[in-house]
């Protein structure tokens, strides 16, 4: 049986029990800053937790392809999962945005599982049919590429190219391909998980790619692999500061420098972890990470299943009905915490639920693969 890559589990949960915390405080009016988004150049810890996710899909893509890359026989069957489990994540993402209207005309078609379906599907494309000298180069290419188009065509209807929410070239693309009563309801003029900058996150998961295979090249130590992934991490990191002025980091343009800002830092923490787990062994405290880990994609989405369940379902309270969340919210925790520790205190407690649920499933060895 294969065995795991623990840090990467550890690495994973980690990310998406963030993933859940962010996405469910008790008040959307009261989030501690780091808790929220940048409002659009900029990054806070939350802008981190998407691309790190990605990040991991690419690193998961070298540890479970890379036996079976040089099986050519197999390459359609292989291709054909691929293509299964990328077609099921999409689904799920339509899902949780149909859910629970069930409004097939005003549905959100972009979106976090549709995203991670594109990138992993494009991604395990080429893994399986390139080299790493090769992927490298298409990381580099699709970085340029995103550029030069954001910053020199004219976006129709504006006449010059910017990076403006509205106006800039993916919202005009997203508003002509997918229209607006297709898009993020927050804005419906734009949507964060657009067409156009799909371009760069295949980017942020290449950067994991690129990083599991530097982990395994066999004629080196493992030491001296993890001190160039970290390495090559921090110079991201100084790259993307560099190119910050230019083409500033912005998670929601998904701009390239936040590919290399976001995806260095990923590697610089897998790096670390690695070391850290796998190669050190220091596992004390790492089971409640993994068990959000190995159960990932299923947390996600049923996580926001219920969020949106306690949304709607109405209870009495008083003279009006309200809905599960508020009675809950209003009478247990904001009248006994300050009003951003009473929103903070609602998430930290929904995450922890869910931990209680992953660790059953855990324990029994319950793995629901997507």
């Amino acid at each position: 049986m294969k065995k795991r890559v623990l840090s990467l589990d550890v690495f994973r949960g980690a990310t998406v029990a963030a993933m859940i915390l962010v996405n469910n405080p008790g008040s959307w009016g009261h989030i501690y800053p780091p808790l929220e988004h940048a409002p659009w150049n900029g990054c806070t810890p939350t802008d981190l937790i998407f691309p790190f996710f990605i990040f991991i899909v690419g690193v998961s893509i070298v540890f479970s392809l890379q036996n079976k890359k040089s099986a050519t026989e197999q390459l359609g069957t292989l291709m054909g999962k691929i293509s299964k489990r990328a077609a099921i994540l999409f689904l799920l993402g339509l899902l949780l945005a149909l859910f629970p209207d069930f409004e097939f005309a005003t549905v959100r078609i972009p979106g976090v599982l549709q995203r991670i379906a594109v990138v992993f599907l494009i991604s395990s494309i080429i893994f399986l049919k390139t080299k790493f000298k090769t992927q490298g180069w298409i990381f580099g290419s699709l970085l340029i590429f995103y550029w030069m188009i954001m910053t020199i065509i004219p976006v129709p209807g504006v006449g010059h190219p910017n990076l403006e929410p509205e106006t800039n070239l993916g919202a005009w693309i997203d508003r002509t391909l997918i229209t607006e009563a297709h898009l993020w309801k927050s804005s419906k003029t734009w949507d964060p998980e657009g067409i156009l900058s799909t371009i760069p996150a295949i980017s942020t998961c290449l950067a994991g790619v690129l990083t599991a295979q530097w982990l395994l090249r066999k004629n080196y130590s493992t030491e001296t692999n993890l001190l160039g992934i970290i390495s090559a991490g921090a110079i991201a990191v100084l790259l993307a500061l560099v190119w910050d002025p230019m083409f500033p980091i912005n998670k929601s343009l998904w701009t390239s420098s936040y590919v290399l800002y976001a995806g260095g830092l990923a590697a610089v923490a897998f790096g670390i972890l690695y070391w850290m787990i796998d190669v050190k062994e220091k596992k004390k405290l790492t089971a409640p990470f993994v068990a959000f880990g190995v159960n990932a994609i299923t947390v996600f989405f049923l996580s926001g299943i219920i969020a949106k369940s306690m949304n709607t379902i109405k209870i009495s309270s008083g003279n009006e009905d309200v809905a599960l969340k508020t009675f809950l919210y209003e009478s247990y925790f904001r009248p006994y915490f300050t009003e951003l520790n009473a929103s903070l205190a609602w998430a930290i407690c929904f995450v922890s639920v869910w931990f209680l649920i992953l660790w059953i499933m855990y324990k029994r060895n319950i793995i629901i693969k997507v």
